[in-house]
Parts: C-alpha cells; sequence; structure tokens
C-alpha cells in the first residue's frame, strides 16, 4: 500500500455535495467538473460522499467495500463504491458513506426543513472528515491508496487534523476555500466528541475564539492551501474578507495559491444550447437578437431589440449588491434600460424585487425561484449583466456571460477582477477588453459603471469587439485542472 508514482497520482476529493446528485451552490458544480478534468489529464481521483438520501437512490450499482461498526465516536458506518456520470463523460469512482443515523433523512444537505441548520452537524461532517482521514492513511481497508486527500470547504475540514495526529503512513493533505464566510463553528466539547485529542483545542490548532472551527482545523494542518481566484487568495488574507482567520492565512500566505474555477463549456455554449430561441456564436451575433426578444416575451418586458437590456442571476442577499440594484432601478428605467433578475433569497429583497416589478411594467422583470432554461436564456438574451457583489470568491455568471457575448459589469472583488477585463482604451487597443468593472461599493460608483455600458453600447464597433473579445475567451476545466496536478505533484517532493 504505497503511493503511487509521480505520474500516476492518485488522489481522494472529500466533498459534502457534488452536481447532479447534491448541491446548494458552487462547490457541487466543482466537485463534479474539476475531477472530470483531471481524470482526462490521467489523475486517479475519487470522491468520498456522505449518503443523502439524494446520493444512495442517484448513485445505482453500488458495491459494499467495508465496513466500520468501531468508529468510537460515530453510528457505525457501511462504505460503498458506485461510479458518477458527469455530461456523459468519463464516469468518476465515488465512496459512498452509507450512515443513515446521519444522513438519511428528509430536508437539505446542510438545513432541516425549517431552514435551520442540523443540530447534529458536527457529527456528520466529522464522520466525513473521519473517513477521509482514514482512507487517506494505512488505517483505511482498501487496496486504493491516495497520494493526496483534497478537502473542500469547513465540511471537510478536520481531515487534515485527524491525519495530523495520526502516527502512521498518510496521504499529504490539501484544503479548497469556496467560501471562507462559512467555517463550521461549534461547542469546545465537540473536539472529544468527535475523538480529536484536547491537545488540539488550542490557537495553534482547532480552537478559533473558544469554539472548535473546522474550517480553522483544515487551514492550520493541510500541507497546502488553494482557494478560487488569485484575488480573493490575497483578500483572505486582510480583514474584512479574512473573517477572523487574517492571520493565521497571512503567516501562512507561501503555501496558498489562488486558482480560478472553470466552467462547463458543452453545457454553456451559446452555438449549440437546447435552451435557446436561437443558436449563435462571435461570427453570427446578428442571431442573438432573437433570444433578446424571446427574453422580453417571455419575462413581460416591453419588446424593443435596441433598448439596452440588463440582467442579474444569483442568491438575492447584500452579499451579492442587489442593494445597489433596488437603489438604482429608477435611474436604469430612465436611462432608459430594461432590467430581468432571476434568483431566490432573503425574503424581505425579494418582495422589494418583485415590488419594482409592479412598479416599472415592461422595464423591470423579477423571477423569484430558479429557472435553468431561463438562466441560460437570460444569458443569451441580455445585452449586459450586472454583479455588483461586496465580495465573490470566484463567480461563475461572468465567465457565462462573457461566453455569450453580453458583456458584465462586476464590482472589482475576488474572481470577478481575475477573469474580467475593464474596457478602457488600452484594453480595446490590445483585445484583451471583455467588460467593466466599478471600484467603490457604493450606489455612484455602480451608477457611473452602468454609465459607461451605455456609453459602450451606443458605439456599436466597440460593443461588438467587447462581444468578440469575451467569447474568444477560455473558461473552460483544463487550465485550472493542470494547477491543481502541478499541485500535487509539489507536495509529493522530489521523484
Amino acid at each position: 500500500m504505497s503511493p503511487s508514482s509521480r505520474h500516476d497520482l492518485q488522489v481522494l476529493f472529500i466533498t459534502p455535495e457534488v452536481y447532479p446528485l447534491c448541491k446548494t451552490g458552487g462547490l457541487g458544480d466543482v466537485s463534479a467538473a474539476l475531477p472530470t478534468a483531471l481524470r482526462e489529464l490521467n489523475v486517479d481521483i475519487r470522491l468520498l460522499l456522505p449518503g443523502y438520501p439524494a446520493v444512495m437512490s442517484g448513485l445505482k450499482y453500488k458495491r459494499k467495500v467495508a465496513t466500520f461498526n468501531d468508529l468510537h465516536h460515530f453510528s457505525p458506518v457501511t462504505l460503498w463504491s458506485a461510479k458518477l456520470s458527469v455530461n456523459h463523460s468519463e464516469n468518476i469512482p465515488v465512496y459512498i458513506i452509507d450512515c443513515p443515523a446521519l444522513y438519511q433523512r428528509e430536508g437539505g444537505i446542510y438545513l432541516d426543513t425549517a431552514g435551520q441548520g442540523w443540530s447534529d452537524n458536527a457529527l456528520r461532517f466529522g464522520l466525513l472528515s473521519k473517513m477521509g482521514a482514514i482512507l487517506a492513511s494505512d488505517a483505511s481497508p482498501l487496496t486504493w491508496f491516495p497520494d493526496i486527500a483534497h478537502c473542500n470547504d469547513w465540511q471537510s475540514g478536520l481531515t487534515p487534523a485527524y491525519l495530523h495526529f495520526h502516527p502512521g503512513k498518510k496521504a499529504a493533505t490539501m484544503m479548497t476555500i469556496h467560501n471562507l464566510a462559512f467555517q463550521g463553528c461549534f461547542p469546545p466539547e465537540t473536539v472529544t466528541q468527535l475523538g480529536l485529542p484536547a491537545a488540539s483545542f488550542n490557537m495553534n490548532g482547532v480552537e478559533y475564539y473558544g469554539n472548535l472551527s473546522f474550517m480553522k482545523a483544515g487551514l492550520y494542518y493541510a500541507d497546502r492551501i488553494s482557494t478560487v481566484s488569485p484575488s480573493y487568495a490575497r483578500e483572505i488574507q486582510q480583514a474584512p474578507l479574512g473573517f477572523g482567520l487574517q492571520g493565521l492565512l497571512a503567516a501562512r500566505s507561501q503555501h496558498i495559491d489562488g486558482i480560478v474555477n472553470g466552467i462547463d463549456t458543452m453545457e454553456w455554449d451559446p452555438a449549440t444550447d437546447p435552451h435557446l430561441n436561437k443558436n449563435y456564436s462571435s461570427n453570427n451575433l446578428a442571431a442573438k437578437k432573437a433570444n433578446k426578444l424571446a427574453l422580453q416575451q417571455i419575462t413581460g418586458l416591453e419588446a424593443d431589440s435596441d433598448i439596452l437590456l440588463f440582467a442579474a442571476i444569483s442568491r438575492f442577499t447584500e452579499q451579492k449588491g442587489y442593494d445597489l440594484i433596488l437603489q438604482l432601478a429608477p435611474q436604469l428605467v430612465q436611462l432608459p434600460a430594461q432590467l430581468v433578475l432571476l434568483g431566490s433569497g432573503n425574503a424581505m429583497l425579494e418582495e422589494q424585487l418583485v415590488k419594482l416589478t409592479d412598479t416599472y411594467p415592461g422595464k423591470i422583470a423579477a423571477h423569484i425561484g430558479f429557472n435553468e432554461a431561463l438562466s441560460h436564456l437570460i444569458e443569451a438574451g441580455a445585452d449586459s449583466f450586472l454583479m455588483p457583489s461586496r465580495f465573490e470568491p470566484c463567480g461563475l455568471n461572468q465567465m457565462y456571460s462573457q461566453r455569450y457575448g453580453t458583456p458584465p459589469l462586476v464590482h472589482a472583488t475576488g474572481g470577478l477582477i481575475d477573469t474580467v477585463v475593464d474596457c478602457t482604451e488600452a484594453t480595446l487597443a490590445d483585445g484583451s477588453a471583455s467588460g467593466f468593472q466599478f471600484h467603490a461599493m457604493t450606489p455612484g460608483a455602480f451608477l457611473a459603471g452602468i454609465q459607461r455600458v451605455v456609453t459602450a453600447y451606443r458605439n456599436k464597433p466597440v460593443w461588438r469587439q467587447l462581444q468578440k473579445n469575451g467569447m474568444s475567451k477560455d473558461f473552460s476545466w483544463r487550465a485550472s485542472a493542470m494547477a491543481y496536478r502541478e499541485i500535487y505533484h509539489s507536495l509529493l517532493g522530489p521523484v
């Protein structure tokens, strides 16, 4: 049971969610797309997942590979193996933690039916972390042994801690931060309940302001840390985006890498997208107008192929900057322009956004909920996409927008900086301009950005160049996967 050679990496990818089985956000997408891209680079990567009802029913042809009846601090576990097919590409091997006492229940992955966090989330994700550590050490009953245990967000953050205190052989560890705002904090007695040594509960360990933090544990004990964009990697080393962990992250800055997420370029391709009224490409941008008219008709906006149509799709939260959109809606309508919104979230924001539709009929349309087909049509039919996020570790819609010839306006933060090139005379001249940035998180700065979009939109040659520049960019997962593979290799040391 020895680690594989440098040219045949074996990686255990520990995650609480994966598309299409169980997903609450971007992590679910990453957990499907990144392993798929890595397997195409000849990395033997396998997923470890909790056995939620959707996982147990969604994965067919499961094979029992081990049972664990003496995990001391946890209920008995059966480990199953199966294969996950992602977009009809190569099947990804998956190990499933079957523990009915913790995972077989109605409700969400993290929240109960009342929308509250499960009271035993520490145990539920403590078990995920513990099983990750077992399978990444010589305590594993499997013949397959990983070189790297790749942990994702707080839910698997205890794996590096368990491995640190394991006396035998163990894999190297990598911790990826998808959103540092969620840290998995629990009372101090949780340390002994999860079987961690008392010595781990101090500032140089899992302790975080008097509590146990899964995220802090992962960041402290992992051999390497990554996050989902270079700019976000820098931002989290300072307040406020370090959320109290900036000191630790700054101290470990030499071990932190920022790697921008990719997108699914097969699912998000305007030339083949089945959700569009008419397919198009950068060589046939005139066909984009058919989608604009279809979008206006479906959403109840006035049919007008020339008016500037803005769009936004996301969770309706203050983090996403929807308070700025609400403040500027009257000015936006007067430009003149239209606005279509899709998403859900904060109940008060939802109510205020729906009121905009009533206040400005035919000018603003807000749709509450999620609709995959409509989200594709919005990306194709809108002229410009708004992302005024206060912080954004990576973001996906700004990449979808560029790919669909819909130049985005973004707040200059996190992954938005790294994926959208601001439209200036210099970037237009060198062919890199693909959207617009604004820097101060104020209504005035956002409005100035909107006015820059309006000016460019009225200059048809400039707008067409922006569209073509964005559509020519490579947002596939291959470059990101190659960067992860390089980090994996570095963790193994010299051959």
